[in-house]
């Protein structure tokens, strides 16, 4: 289940992307398949394990292009151990409202980014992520849990303060907002009926992909899209001697020294 678009984020094979707090790897999937140079990026011990291993498998299968590469990084966002403008695309989803310094996160996501380069931040949406805090403490009050929810325009001003220009927009997972609704009022933990079964219609809409539930998103997803994806671009510097854009990070800190 994909929250990115990657049409929007103009990714090309070759590309370097850095995926952070990529959780068990749903988007480096897809940016390993398109034929990206991923690094995935996770706090979590399990995550990185989790994701190195599918991609790994993703490999043996021969799902990706044969210039395809990843990596794998147990990192810390606010202290990214990559070099000054050495990433093309950068996609931070759903991680950001776990950040305490996310000021900080930001800055560290404007300093790897290349200069024309791009990032996509997906954040839960301030609405619908408002009603599941109202119904339920136990959905966010946790170690590890979102301490914050950002409004498009508060977002929209961390990116520019970060030296990033915020352009186009989009929501997106209109079906799963119910579903968060009826897990925060019945419970979070709890496994009622009614759960089970709004669970199983969102696995067959992700498995089936039929048009009906695919129809009824788009048009929702301006009103309860669950997630809100904002793109914005490092500006340009002007024309000097550079690596290519296709060139790995490690490759052009080689190159630097």
């Amino acid at each position: 289940m994909l929250t990115v678009d990657y049409d929007r984020l103009d990714l090309r094979p070759g590309m370097t992307v850095l995926d952070l707090g990529c959780g068990e790897g749903r988007h480096a999937f897809e940016a390993y398949r398109r034929g990206a140079h991923v690094v995935a990026v996770d706090w979590g011990q399990h995550e990185v394990e989790t994701t190195k291993r599918w991609l790994g498998a993703i490999a043996g299968a021969a799902e990706a292009p044969a210039r395809a590469r990843y990596e794998v990084v147990r990192g810390d966002l606010t202290a990214l151990p990559f070099p000054d403008s050495s990433i093309d695309r950068v996609i931070a989803s759903e991680v950001l409202e776990h950040i305490p310094d996310d000021v900080a996160a930001f800055s560290e996501i404007a300093r790897v980014l290349r200069p024309g380069g791009r990032v996509a931040v997906t954040v839960p949406r301030y609405g619908p992520e408002r009603i599941c805090w109202a119904l339920s403490d136990a959905y966010h009050a946790n170690e590890g849990g979102h301490i914050r929810i950002y409004r498009g325009d508060v977002l929209r001003t961390r990116l520019a303060a970060a030296g990033l220009a915020p352009g186009q927009s989009h929501h997106a997972h209109a079906l799963h907002a119910p579903y968060w609704w009826l897990k925060c009022a019945v419970g979070v933990e709890s496994d009622a009926a009614p759960v089970r079964a709004y669970h199983r219609l969102l696995v067959w809409d992700l498995m089936q992909r039929p048009r009906a539930t695919r129809w009824a998103e788009r048009v929702l997803d301006p009103v309860l899209g669950k997630s809100l994806v904002v793109y914005a671009d490092k500006p340009a510097e002007p024309a000097r001697a550079a690596g290519s854009a296709g060139a790995t990070w490690s490759e052009r800190d080689a190159a630097a020294r």
